[in-house]
Order: structure tokens, then sequence, then C-alpha cells
């Protein structure tokens, strides 16, 4: 038996056309003890396009609540975001 090369694992509808960058995802900040809340929000800005009214706000809710969602959009959009802000020290996961 053959297997197909874009083998998911997750069955789908013959005809579906769900594919990473039609998904529909949320980008969610995660609290942590390292960072400060200037850096949290320079990296918001930076890295989501965020006011700094809105980065101010999503570090607050953060802190408070120990996660956000601080981005939505494509799947494929929302992990390449993710793996900025990762790479920049931050705690972030993507939701689907």
């Amino acid at each position: 038996m053959d297997m197909d090369n874009n083998y998911t694992g997750r069955p789908q509808k013959l005809g579906s056309r769900d594919t990473d960058s039609q998904r529909h995802a949320s980008l969610v900040l995660h609290n942590d003890d390292i960072n400060s809340f200037d850096y949290v929000m320079e990296t918001l800005v930076e890295v989501c396009d965020h006011s700094l009214t809105q980065a101010e706000q999503c570090a607050t809710i953060t802190h408070y609540k120990g996660k956000c969602e601080i981005r939505s959009g494509p799947f494929c959009e929302m992990k390449e975001l993710r793996y900025q802000l990762i790479s920049r020290g931050l705690k972030a996961s993507v939701d689907h």
C-alpha cells in the first residue's frame, strides 16, 4: 500500500481545501517570569505590528491571566510569528 506524501495523520473530507495557509489560528502569548513588560511590549510592536497601547494591554492581560490571544489569522502566518516570538525569548503557542 502506497502512502500519500501529504499524509498528515488527520482524516479530511475528500475535496477539502483545509490547508495550513487557509486554516484560521490564534497566536497566544504565555506569561513568564523572565522578560520585562517593556521588552514584551517592544517585541509585540516589532513582531506583531501592535500599537504601543495594544502591546501594553496584551502584556498586562498575559501577566494577570497567564496568557493572551495576541493575534489571529492564517495558520502558516501565526506559526511564523510564533517562531519569531520564541526566537526572542517569549513563550507563545498557536491554537487552531
